[in-house]
């Protein structure tokens, strides 16, 4: 995720650099998550074929390839090449990390393991942009250190004597027909999310760029909001086991469009600005968490490594597109249009996940007050106001 966070980064403000097209720069992020689809769908096969270590290496080292192909030149088709590949290669990754983990997991702490991972995940990339001020992005010496940490993270993973990986022979198919019918609300809200944090993580290095922040301050903007995610992602989805997921998942898009709409009154190069957005980081990171486990709760443990690679491709279909929409909402609105994206479309959330909990009713919580977790109680009372809305409107159609 360093490796991640270092050359996303990099290559957007390169392309920036390079006075591109705001829909050439929006393709960046759409041909990663081109890329996210097709090796969501591969590593499955991959899995059974040669087993999650092996998967892991191959992707790992065709990636290092990549960023070090990207560096090389400034053609804009090369870079979109290299950009598919690499969520080519890091969908494939988080399969494998992502089966191995719900195959551990129970519902009943599976939103604490996946916040965990979660945390690791945007955390970790949220540093690596931050170290972004140290290069030059028209240079190939950060793009070379980025292969180089790439390259590193095979090595626990390949060396290790104690993991134990699950057995590729229990992954049972399960299409998304059959994922439809059997969790409609973990499908859409993934797809969703994926539209929302395509449009916020692909489009923030052009719009803090075209805001006049220096190369390293565009480096502490984007690594704002990937802490935030790891701050709050422990909290937010440790709740979740304890309340109804679906109305965590409100709570925390309307905290996103709440922190967002403040971005209206600040400067960008201000402080505050940098607080604001990781507070808004915060609430976002931590929907791909909880989607994904109200989806896995349903689902059935032969089927978990089938799930995984679908709810990969879910979530990069929807974020495929969303760099798309909040190109056209900057071309449209300038560069506040890239805040307004953000609103629009986790409003998009909220009023899908309100349609879900009217439309299949199930308690706010289960255990009582005196047992649940402190950030379940830190969560109750806006879940609670949430929950009574949705119940009132129901009530009064």
């Amino acid at each position: 995720m360093l490796s991640g966070g270092i050359f996303s980064t990099l290559l957007g403000v390169r392309a920036e650099l390079e006075d591109l097209p705001t829909i050439i720069s929006g393709s960046l992020g759409t041909s990663y998550y081109a890329g996210f689809l097709l090796g969501s769908w591969y590593t499955l096969r991959a899995l059974a074929q040669v087993g999650h270590i092996r998967a892991y290496a191959a992707l790992a080292a065709l990636t290092s390839s990549a960023v070090i192909v990207a560096g090389l030149t400034d053609q804009p088709i090369v870079w979109i090449a290299m950009r598919l590949i690499t969520g080519f290669c890091f969908a494939g990754i988080y399969v494998v990390a992502e089966s191995w983990l719900h195959g551990l997991a129970t519902n009943t702490f599976r939103g604490r393991l996946l916040a965990v991972y979660s945390g690791l995940v945007v955390g970790l990339y949220g540093i690596g942009q931050l170290l972004v001020f140290s290069f030059d992005a028209r240079s190939i010496t950060g793009f070379a250190i980025s292969a180089v940490v790439m390259s590193l993270a095979v090595i626990p993973v390949a060396m290790s004597e104690q993991a134990t990986t699950p057995q590729a022979e229990k992954v049972s198919p399960m299409s998304m027909k059959e994922l439809a019918r059997t969790v409609p609300t973990g499908m859409g809200t993934m797809v969703l999310v994926g539209l929302a944090h395509g449009g916020m993580l692909g489009l923030a290095a052009i719009y803090a760029t075209r805001e006049g922040l220096s190369i390293g301050r565009v480096g502490v903007f984007l690594a704002a909001i990937q802490i935030g995610g790891m701050v709050m992602s422990w909290p937010i989805s440790a709740a979740s086991d304890q309340i109804d997921r679906r109305v965590i998942g409100v709570v925390a898009c309307l905290g996103t469009m709440g922190s967002a709409a403040l971005l209206f009154s600040q400067p960008v190069t201000s402080w505050s600005t940098m607080a604001i957005v990781l507070v808004m980081g915060g609430f976002s990171a931590p929907l791909y968490a909880v989607a994904g486990s109200y989806t896995n709760d349903w689902i059935s443990e032969e089927h978990l490594n089938a799930v995984a690679s679908k709810l990969v491709t879910l979530y990069g279909f929807g974020a495929m597109i969303g760099p798309i929409i909040a190109a056209l909402f900057m071309d449209a609105l300038g560069t506040d249009g890239f805040v307004w994206s953000i609103i629009v479309l986790h409003g998009a959330i909220v009023l899908f996940l309100v349609y879900r909990i009217r439309a299949w009713h199930a308690p706010l919580m289960e255990k009582p007050w005196t047992e649940v977790s402190v950030p379940a109680r830190a969560f109750f009372i806006p879940a609670t106001i949430v929950s009574v809305g949705i119940r009132r409107r129901r009530n009064d159609d």
